[in-house]
């Protein structure tokens, strides 16, 4: 009997059907910061304000069927965009794929469970300000989205509970 691989190590992005596209959104939330973009240099910054339809607790967003009409500049992230779009964070699945890297512990698809993206603190869960309470985005540049959290690296150690010791 031979093990098959995930949809994610056979398949390329542009083969994905749409449901196995929409499932490598891990519900971090990190693209739904505002980010600032310097026009001299380029230069990306995250902020911790949220969209303001991003829920702070799921990560979630409260419309996405309507986000784009509901807030204009919501970038619908395709296959063919993710090339062109240089503000996704590290830890982003579509971004790793299209790296050639795999999908890491934490991700909902590896670990079977939608906790551990913030389990292992790459969720934006307590650490957004609201965009209508925010005031000027520039009072809250961070640079936590655009990195990876330690322990995000390594995979929890799981005690066997069978045993005594």
């Amino acid at each position: 009997m031979t093990a098959t691989k995930p949809f994610w190590r056979e398949k390329t992005l542009d083969a994905m059907t749409r449901a196995e596209w929409e499932s490598l959104c891990d519900g971090c939330g990190r693209c739904c910061l505002h980010k600032l973009r310097d026009e001299d240099t380029d230069h990306i910054a995250f902020t911790n304000v949220a969209c303001r339809l991003l829920d702070a607790e799921t990560c979630r967003c409260k419309d996405y069927a309507n986000r784009r009409a509901r807030v204009p500049d919501c970038v619908r992230l395709t296959p063919k965009r993710l090339g062109t779009i240089d503000w996704l964070p590290p830890t982003c699945a579509y971004r790793l794929l299209a790296e050639g890297q795999d999908l890491p512990w934490w991700h909902p698809l590896v670990s079977g469970r939608p906790e551990t993206v913030h389990e292992a603190g790459i969720s934006v869960r307590g650490r957004t300000v609201a965009e209508r309470e925010a005031g000027d985005l520039e009072d809250h540049v961070v640079s936590w989205p655009g990195k990876w959290p330690a322990k995000a690296r390594t995979p929890p150690v799981v005690k066997d509970r069978r045993r005594p010791g």
